[in-house]
């Protein structure tokens, strides 16, 4: 067992890592990469693109019920669960296999296994309880991401009450099912269980869904998802989980009452924790605040020549973000003059339920609480033509403009493909825009994104089809 040398060593090959690596080897470095299990990490291999996967069956699966309003009829409509979390997994493996490919041609070390700090620039690798490599490097990357918070009394147990692992690869459909959490992916898995046939109920803490969304966004999901048949608890909290041979008993408070709902499955969806434990941080000037890495704007800890990103070091808990902050990191090391760092009111937010909600910025109330005198501007997708005819007229978008000077503050939107659609305000807010550069921005017709200029124009009282 050898020592290697490398200039970089980044510990984690999620989507922070294994971008901080290839751009590092794109500079010219000499750069490893130390990972225990999946390259591209959770959002790879059980988030972001599994679950996409999964959501697109769910989407088929709800527009195979409404042929008939698109003058279609179909027999004996039915699925197969264990096809649908194959071709799920089948995504995840393809891309994880595209991940180590580019590894390989940017001529990227991979080393499988765990990897800790070990003091003055090393990092000691292992395998299994085995050694595999002492690495050392001038700069070292902790790119470790996070892992599903749980709570006292609703510890998961992998088969009644589930994390998101479990929730992405079940034997069969649950006829009832208790999401405990309203976040992304809470109300993500709760969508593709609904629209599978399940009978779900939803449980937040805080007031209203999706609650890091504007105001008005979340109460528009919340009466879609309720539309749909979602049982939505606010204001509420699960004190206990009595687990029987087939099912779970929740006891939920909610508005001072407490009631009972009896479910198939469960899924936790509290947020997550960073990944600090078991990777060498004692002894080190590095610290850790309420389960994340500290960091500064460049990326580094308090430890010379270490740096942390992505999940670890905290929110928003965005692949993109880790992506990005992978680059910032590692162009900085490198002296390159241009490099910024991390503006996060410009990383746009994505949750792919149906509808879909997306969002880059501030929202109306941060705004207004940061002392802006704002215009607002809304604009719905039954007035937007593409989206009937798409037979997805249930949408809004809404802007947010500092009124003095005609800043893009925010933008929000709910409906069909606006996942897709967030991205122009994303680079309108990058570039600084501002109403007068949007107002003239020519839209394609018939699109979705015809909203978006219409939005823009309701803010400044020029509003045509609205």
């Amino acid at each position: 067992m050898a020592e290697t040398s490398f200039d970089l060593v980044v510990l984690g090959g999620g989507p922070g890592g294994y971008v901080a690596a290839i751009r590092a080897a794109q500079l010219g470095m000499t750069a490893a990469l130390v990972e225990r299990e999946h390259l591209g990490g959770i959002c790879l291999n059980w988030g972001c693109i599994p679950t996409k996967a999964l959501l697109r069956a769910s989407e088929i699966h709800h527009l195979l019920h409404r042929l008939d309003e698109f003058g279609f009829s179909a027999r004996d409509i039915s699925y197969d669960a264990t096809k649908i979390v194959a071709r799920s997994r089948a995504v995840a493996k393809q891309l994880s296999g595209g991940v180590a490919h580019l590894l390989r041609k940017n001529k990227v070390t991979v080393f499988d296994g765990e990897g800790r700090l070990a003091g003055n620039g090393k990092i000691a690798v292992a395998k299994d309880g085995k050694a595999v490599a002492d690495l050392a490097a001038k700069h070292i990357v902790l790119a470790t991401g996070a892992r599903a918070r749980s709570l006292p009394g609703l510890e998961p147990d992998g088969r009644l009450v589930w994390t998101y692992k479990e929730a992405m690869v079940p034997v069969a459909i649950p006829k009832s099912l208790l999401v405990v959490g309203s976040g992304a992916i809470g109300i993500e898995f709760a969508s593709f269980y609904r629209d599978m046939g399940a009978e779900v109920t939803v449980v937040e803490m805080l007031d209203r869904v999706l609650p890091v969304e504007d105001e008005e966004i979340s109460a528009f999901a919340r009466k879609s998802f309720e539309k749909q048949g979602i049982t939505i608890h606010t204001g509420a909290t699960v004190k206990e989980l009595t687990r029987g041979e087939d099912n779970v008993t929740a006891r939920i408070e909610a508005g001072g009452k407490a009631f009972e709902a009896i479910v198939e499955r469960v899924i936790l969806a509290v947020g997550i924790t960073g990944n600090v434990e078991e990777i060498g941080l004692e002894g080190t000037q590095v610290k850790v605040e309420r389960g994340h890495i500290v960091v500064d704007e460049w990326l580094r800890t308090g430890e010379p020549g270490v740096h942390a990103i992505g999940d670890v070091v905290g929110p928003p808990w965005l692949a993109h973000k880790a992506s990005h902050e992978g680059v910032i990191c590692v162009e900085h090391i490198a002296g390159i003059n241009e490099v910024h760092p991390l503006d996060t009111s410009n990383i746009p937010a994505c949750t792919y339920c149906r509808p879909q909600v997306a969002s880059v910025g501030q929202t109306e109330r941060a705004a207004r609480e940061a002392g802006h005198e704002v215009k607002i501007g809304h604009f719905p997708f039954i007035g937007n033509g593409k989206a009937i005819a798409l037979g997805e007229p249930e949408g809004m978008i809404k802007t947010v403009f500092d009124g003095a000077t005609g800043e893009l503050l925010g933008a929000h939107m709910v409906g069909a493909e606006v996942t897709e659609l967030i991205q122009g305000y994303a680079i309108a807010k990058t570039l600084e825009t501002t109403e007068a550069e949007l107002i003239r921005t020519i839209f394609p017709h018939p699109t979705i994104s015809e909203a978006m200029h219409e939005s823009v124009l309701d803010a400044y009282g020029r509003a045509i089809h609205f």
